[in-house]
């Protein structure tokens, strides 16, 4: 990669591959905040954990800074149902103090965290002596606390699968499988539905909402993707209710290729805006799409993920595989993409110098094993593929070459580095 690689950074979470991996503390939600000095980890049991970055002589990582439950287990005795605790989506909030503020969400409930450091002092007793004995004030230590400023419920009748902060940072959307709610920070207690595309009679339903991002600039327009692989950008200006798409980004299909899981490889799991908001990212079961904002009918580039698996379909849809949500994300000048596969796989494709770096998030050997390609990828399709080991979750440093990934219970973090012997 013109003198550069990828390299293995840190790993946080448990090493000992022995040790029985509880369900609650797989990785479910990762974000950076804008600045990448911090990362927020969520998992299934609800609990956040936060790492702020600390600058060394030498280099500089990530330490641990705070850790605190968001979620609780919860049952809709109307519905009979169990809300399940494990964090969906996390997000920072612009800082504009000394305390740090993210939204995290469960299925139902999004909530508005409050970090900050607070001094804990203790009194020390007054000096014996004739006169009136003054006790003094002692600094003890400083510790993070984590408050719930606002918690932002009853607003989704599915479960919430998105939220994104608008660069007005006063409002954010969250989405579930039919409508996008506008939420103001401050008030915690009202939403506007702005997209609803819930039909009269519910055996109508041709598609849902998958999810669904603010523009990184411009404060009225907004994405959202749909389970037919089609992404529609809404415009604000234009309606209260946005369910007239300003533009709709779809890919026609080619007859020849259409099966029976056609529409469920379709299905776009997440798409993200570049920083300067000309390009979309979207990720479906088998492929990367980049999208520029200005050409509606194909994509610019169109990766191909899991080229190995198109006849393995049958086998993904008895054990479920099919329906995994990779993430995908894109780096701060728009140049590299990357997002997870299976055997704890994941990729960081340079697009536009056609290189691909793939990447085993492998806690017993993660510096070994690193592979660079230029031009395609090298898949072997006779190696059996784990379908236990994916990496749904990845997040990319905001002004760096920065990468973090969650591999079941376990962290890792990626940079580039000079060139060594391991790479290909």
């Amino acid at each position: 990669m013109a003198g550069t690689c990828w390299r293995f950074s840190q790993l946080f979470g448990e090493k000992n591959p022995v040790e029985e991996i509880s369900d609650v503390d797989i990785v479910s939600a990762i974000e950076f905040d804008d600045t990448g000095e911090f990362i927020a980890v969520g998992d299934r049991g609800g609990r956040v954990v936060v790492f702020e970055r600390s600058h060394g002589e030498e280099r500089s990582e990530y330490k641990f800074y705070a850790e605190f439950q968001s979620h609780e287990p919860e049952f809709d005795y109307l519905k009979s149902l169990e809300i399940e605790e494990k964090i969906n989506k996390i997000k920072w909030c612009k800082k504009s103090n000394q305390a740090h503020f993210l939204l995290t969400t469960n299925d139902k409930t999004i909530k508005l965290w409050k970090l900050f450091e607070k001094k804990v002092k203790s009194f020390q007793p007054g000096g014996k002596g004739n006169g009136l004995a003054v006790p003094s004030v002692q600094t003890r230590e400083t510790v993070v606390a984590a408050v719930p400023r606002r918690v932002f419920s009853n607003a989704h009748a599915y479960h919430i699968n998105s939220i994104s902060l608008n660069s007005d940072c006063e409002t954010y959307i969250s989405s579930d499988d039919l409508r996008i709610n506008l939420w103001n920070l401050e008030i915690s207690d009202q939403s506007f539905n702005i997209v609803d595309i819930k039909p009269t009679h519910m055996e109508e339903l041709t598609e849902v909402i998958t999810s669904a991002e603010f523009h990184p600039v411009q404060c009225n327009l907004f994405m959202y993707s749909s389970s037919k692989g089609t992404i529609k950008l809404g415009d604000m200006r234009n309606a209260a209710l946005c369910d007239s798409h300003a533009k709709v980004f779809e890919e026609e299909e080619d007859p020849a290729s259409k099966s029976f899981f056609s529409e469920i490889i379709s299905s776009i799991s997440d798409c993200k805006f570049s920083r300067d908001g000309r390009y979309i990212l979207a990720r479906d079961y088998l492929t990367l799409k980049i999208w520029d904002l200005n050409m509606e009918h194909k994509p610019v580039k169109t990766i191909n993920i899991h080229e190995h698996l198109p006849s393995k379909l049958c086998d993904l849809y008895e054990n479920d595989c099919i329906f995994d949500k990779f993430e995908c994300h894109i780096n701060h000048n728009g140049g590299k993409v990357m997002t997870g596969s299976y055997n704890n796989m994941f990729y960081v494709y340079d697009w536009e110098n056609d290189v691909t770096t793939a990447i085993e998030a492998n806690k017993n050997f993660p510096t070994t094993k690193i592979r660079t390609y230029t031009g395609k990828a090298k898949t072997n399709t006779n190696e059996p593929l784990d379908y236990s080991k994916k990496c749904l979750h990845v997040a990319i440093h905001p002004r760096e070459d920065f990468v973090a990934v969650g591999a079941s219970n376990n962290l890792f973090l990626y940079e580039t580095g000079p060139e060594d012997e391991d790479s290909d």
